[in-house]
């Protein structure tokens, strides 16, 4: 009888260790459906407002400027009022800016609701991957950060879908107020939300932390003690943030890390394909719906490739799934670069080829850098600091995000096609000497491990050991 209470008790913890990582994984979801439907909505939207290529990197980029203020302005609002509130906060602004987006009058009008929508996308991609980081056990931490970025490429997924068929009724409009929607469904499930455990206690609840932990650590006493006790002990170091990063070069030396590991995310040329796929398309020679229906394929490719990653972070390690993903990456930019070299692909055959190329990039993409990156991010600040670094981090990506999608229509334009793609290969094959160089393996290692080692001022590489 004690047996079977004990496994009751345990399939109760996973239950709810899943439901509420899947929950504030939904914030990924919110972001994967703005990038998606940005790539359907773009000659569209160029069309009906006669707007040139300046005015849609505009549109597209102007998201990523707002997302780097709202993921600057959480680190301190997470701090204060919690993981989940923000969250909160983050849906509600998401569903009032895609309805703004939709009822848009021009260029401008556009552009200002889409900085409106970076904001929440801002707060929610800064929030939910360290609050999930600080709720699973850290055998299960590297797999449930990687759901975050499954729930991106689902959004991606279903926003090109939708695109797909909005698009032969050149619904722009519909195409992005239709995102509203999910965002409810989200905002309704993030009142079912704990808080985050390790902030409850630097909250000084530390009653309330415990019961917490209990209901997911399978209500093994010794260990949910334990993790207090590992918390508290971070807990009375009296700096964190700003002043924690002005006096301690071991945690600007994580937040450094942070910032270089979101700048080599976006550099590896993931988003470009994901905001302007049709034109990558049409540059290789397809026109009309096969370009919405192959930008749909990518999301499918995006989806199902980041399950490797899931199966494969925790099991296998994060550099050596890096190593494989910008090799991979490298490789298929590599040959669509050389068969573009001369303009447009005539050869039906090379067309398809070509594609299949842009395919295989994506699965190393999204089986490496895409979720491994906001994994390492959340798991190598120090608890002091952890939102001033996530923060940090992620208004890099933003920033990273913003370059890259105000310059990709840029330097097609002045570079052409294949040279803009050599561009990113070679990125991609400098980015695997940063992965042996700088990046630690963090896979089956604690928080708190990885927060010792680190303060004890051992190589960065070196942190997750």
């Amino acid at each position: 009888m004690k047996n079977n209470s004990t496994t009751n008790t345990k399939n109760i913890s996973s239950y709810n260790i899943i439901m509420v990582g899947f929950l504030a994984s939904l914030a990924g979801l919110m972001f994967g459906l703005d990038i998606g439907v940005m790539s359907g909505a773009n000659d569209l939207i160029k069309k009906e407002f006669l707007a040139t290529d300046h005015d849609i990197e505009t549109i597209v980029s102007s998201m990523m400027f707002g997302a780097a203020l709202g993921a600057l302005s959480c680190g301190w609002a997470s701090a204060k009022f919690g993981r989940n509130r923000c969250l909160i906060l983050s849906a509600l602004i998401f569903i009032i800016s895609a309805v703004g987006c939709a009822l848009a009058g021009g260029i401008v009008d556009l552009a200002i609701w889409r900085f409106i929508l970076g904001l929440a996308i801002g707060i929610a991609s800064t929030t939910a991957p360290l609050y999930i980081a600080e709720i699973a056990p850290e055998e299960k931490r590297g797999s449930m950060i990687s759901t975050y970025q499954l729930m991106v490429t689902v959004g991606i997924l279903l926003a090109f879908i939708s695109d797909t068929i909005l698009g032969y009724y050149d619904a722009w409009r519909w195409m992005l107020g239709i995102i509203a929607f999910p965002a409810i469904l989200f905002l309704l499930g993030l009142f079912s939300l704990p808080d985050s455990p390790r902030w409850l206690v630097m909250r000084n609840r530390k009653q309330e932390a415990y019961d917490i932990l209990l209901s997911l650590r399978g209500g093994n006493e010794d260990v949910v003690q334990q993790e207090i006790s590992d918390i508290e002990h971070q807990v009375t170091s009296p700096k964190k943030g700003f002043s924690l990063f002005l006096s301690n070069k071991n945690f600007r030396r994580s937040v450094g890390l942070g910032v270089t590991l979101q700048v080599v995310q976006q550099f590896t040329g993931m988003n470009v394909v994901m905001y302007y796929a049709p034109r990558i398309f049409s540059d290789m020679g397809y026109h009309g719906s096969a370009t919405l229906w192959f930008t749909a394929l990518v999301g499918l490719v995006n989806v199902g490739a980041t399950f490797i990653a899931i199966a494969t972070c925790d099991k296998y390690g994060r550099k050596p799934t890096l190593y494989a993903g910008f090799a991979v990456m490298a490789i298929g930019l590599g040959v669509i670069s050389f068969l573009m070299r001369n303009g447009n692909i005539a050869d039906p055959t090379m067309q398809l080829f070509c594609v299949a190329m842009l395919l295989i990039f994506i699965v190393g993409f999204a089986m490496s850098a895409g979720p491994l990156v906001w994994t390492l991010c959340s798991e190598i600040q120090p608890l002091q600091g952890r939102d001033f670094g996530v923060a940090a981090s992620t208004v890099t990506n933003w920033l990273a995000n913003f370059v890259v999608g105000f310059t990709f229509l840029t330097l097609i334009n002045n570079l052409g096609s294949s040279h803009t793609f050599l561009l990113y290969t070679i990125l991609n094959v400098i980015f695997i000497g940063v992965t042996f160089w700088l990046i630690p393996e963090t896979s089956n290692v604690s928080l708190e491990k990885i927060e010792e080692n680190l303060m004890s001022g051992k190589p960065l590489r070196k942190i997750g050991r």
